[in-house]
């Protein structure tokens, strides 16, 4: 896919340069209505607050109650959200979703769910939305953890895509990392069979534990180079399209060097 527009990183994004300097005090971390989760863990992101501008509170306004919820420790129904029966991808990290626009109007048969903790990020995308009539696309906003935990069930997506997950990149942070052994267990649970997770990052230490985490995961299968797999076997079988459109924000990355690792498994059919 061809470059686009990403007017501010995803705040679960690692960017060139010093981290985000958001703090988690600034909102509370969302949770479910029982406080129970399947582990326990720390967050992955970092909560920050920003004011919408007038017409991002119009947009939100008009939208949001038809193609958005808060976190919520309840099933969701997409079929009934979306009106219609179509295969299911969620993206976790959608930031301001120039890439979510990009690739749910490449892809207009599947169903796509953006997950984003931070306000202003959506806003933008809802505006998206609404200006390109992009129609196969809902937002939640909230914990990405809870909406596997408590929202998704077991074998009902196509696909999980997590695009540039904030690397945590100092060690004691290590454990705040999305990608750990007990999320790609859950990913793959929540996963049908033959089902895809695509993973991408810009910080080859992440990468390395993320392909060494994913490599443990018996449910899954290397589909790319990256992950032990031949992408020219999978590309053309595979349920979501692996291309991704470049950002901005992953502009800057190949400018400051950064190399970028793809990481995509299928889930085995037993």
């Amino acid at each position: 896919m061809d470059a686009v527009n990403d007017a501010a990183n995803n705040t679960a994004e690692s960017v060139p340069g010093p981290p985000s300097t958001g703090s988690a005090q600034n909102e509370p971390e969302p949770r479910n209505n029982t406080g129970s989760r399947l582990y326990p863990r720390v967050t992955s992101f970092r909560s920050r607050r920003g004011a919408l501008t007038a017409t991002q509170q119009q947009s939100w306004a008009r939208m949001w109650p038809a193609i958005g919820r808060e976190v919520a420790d309840e099933p969701l129904d997409a079929a009934a959200w979306f009106g219609r029966e179509a295969p299911l991808v969620v993206e976790i990290g959608c930031g301001t979703g120039t890439a979510t626009s990009a690739m749910a109007q490449a892809e207009p048969h599947l169903n796509l769910i953006g997950i984003e903790v931070y306000r202003p990020g959506l806003a933008q995308l809802v505006q998206r939305i609404e200006r390109q009539q992009i129609d196969n696309i809902r937002l939640l906003r909230g914990d990405a953890v809870d909406v596997l935990e408590n929202m998704i069930a077991a074998e009902s997506l196509t696909g999980v895509r997590v695009f540039f997950p904030d690397p945590w990149p100092k060690a004691r942070h290590h454990k705040r990392r999305l990608l750990q052994p007990a999320t790609f267990a859950l990913i793959a649970n929540r996963l049908k069979p033959g089902g895809v997770l695509h993973v991408a990052t810009d910080h080859a230490d992440y990468a390395e534990h993320i392909a060494a985490v994913g490599a443990e995961e018996p449910l899954l299968k290397g589909l790319n180079e990256a992950t032990g797999g031949v992408s020219a076997d999978h590309r053309d079988s595979a349920p979501i399209g692996f291309e991704r459109p470049v950002t901005k924000f992953e502009g800057k990355a190949h400018r400051a060097g950064s190399a970028i690792t793809e990481l995509i498994w299928g889930k085995i059919q037993l």
